[in-house]
């Protein structure tokens, strides 16, 4: 089949995940048929957004149990998931980048800019010592997921523990190379890019939603542990997707669906100030994970969220606000014995 006749989307995830595993992640996501329609040469900042958040939804699935038994459910019954945002979290060190990567957000940001999105509003997580940023993507918002991302600030912690930090994160590599960079500064200049280099780079843009440093310390696990969840989560995780959320109608009820079937979901619901945006996740699967030591000890990994969103009267459109309550909520989900 010639580069004209393929659908890009597709092409594109079939070639990061196999021709099998690529049809069954495209056929468990609601994907607009405006994005799904798209054929030709060229591949669209859009086209490969949404490919990216395809193929890192898969990878979520691989790694959370507890998410790929509700999927397969979902399945099951008929229906598909509506990927409605993934989450990120970086660490930003006091004196410029991380190691070889730059610094916290910074990592994320020249991906997801030149894709076309940008940032809608920021939410301090100060309990955290985080910001997050919400990305949503400029040419269709509704319909390619958002990006959460959030930062935790070293600079607020004690010097014990950001001694430990820059240890554990000092040593980062940066796995964007020339041809990904490439292509970015295409997509940022509004520049067409060949089918051909969409799929050469990729896997290697995908490569960044993961950890850059070394195994950790555990000593140093136990500091950051000490002192704040999600750094040590970072620090066992990195820059994998925290998290991925399917927009459900009723989150309430499908809470109470889950929790009756022994699912592991969270005791109570997450609901915005506004009322409109109500959240809950399944709290996270263990995973094991190898020490500077060389021993494996199980540690939080990542989960599956669920969200609900009611119309913003304001904009006559659906409210793809988040909040800074829920998102603390939500956060504790990955806290270790949560």
């Amino acid at each position: 089949m010639s580069n004209a006749n393929m659908r890009v989307i597709a092409t594109l995830a079939k070639a990061v995940l196999g021709d099998r595993e690529g049809t069954k992640a495209l056929d468990t996501l609601h994907v607009a048929p405006a994005l799904m329609a798209e054929r030709g040469p060229t591949v669209s900042r859009a086209a490969f957004a949404m490919a990216m958040n395809v193929a890192l939804f898969h990878d979520l699935l691989r790694r959370v149990p507890s998410g790929a038994t509700y999927v397969a459910d979902t399945l099951a019954r008929g229906e598909r998931v509506t990927f409605d945002h993934g989450a990120l979290r970086t660490i930003r060190l006091p004196l410029g980048p991380t190691g070889a990567l730059p610094g916290g957000e910074d990592a994320f940001t020249r991906i997801f800019v030149p894709l076309g999105y940008r940032m809608a509003t920021v939410y301090p997580l100060d309990r955290l010592k985080m910001t997050g940023r919400a990305y949503t993507h400029a040419d269709h918002p509704d319909a390619i997921p958002q990006f959460f991302l959030s930062q935790l600030h070293v600079d607020r912690f004690d010097a014990e523990f950001s001694d430990a930090a820059a240890r554990v994160f000092g040593t980062s590599r940066d796995p964007l190379d020339d041809q990904a960079q490439s292509v970015l500064a295409r997509y940022r200049d509004g520049q067409p890019v060949p089918l051909a280099d969409a799929l050469t780079a990729l896997p290697t843009i995908l490569s960044a939603f993961d950890r850059q440093h070394d195994a950790p310390a555990f000593a140093d696990y136990q500091l950051l542990l000490s002192r704040s969840n999600e750094a040590a989560w970072i620090a066992t995780e990195g820059n994998a997707f925290n998290h991925a959320t399917d927009r459900v109608a009723d989150v309430a009820a499908l809470a109470d669906r889950l929790r009756a079937a022994d699912h592991p979901i969270k005791e109570r619901l997450e609901i915005s100030a506004t009322g409109r945006v109500r959240q809950t996740a399944l709290r996270a699967d263990s995973v094991e994970r190898r020490f500077a030591d060389g021993q494996a000890r199980p540690v939080p990994g990542s989960f599956f969220e669920f969200i609900s969103r009611d119309i913003d009267p304001a904009t006559g459109g659906l409210d793809l606000a988040f909040d800074t309550g829920n998102a603390t909520g939500i956060f504790a989900m990955t806290r270790a014995g949560a």
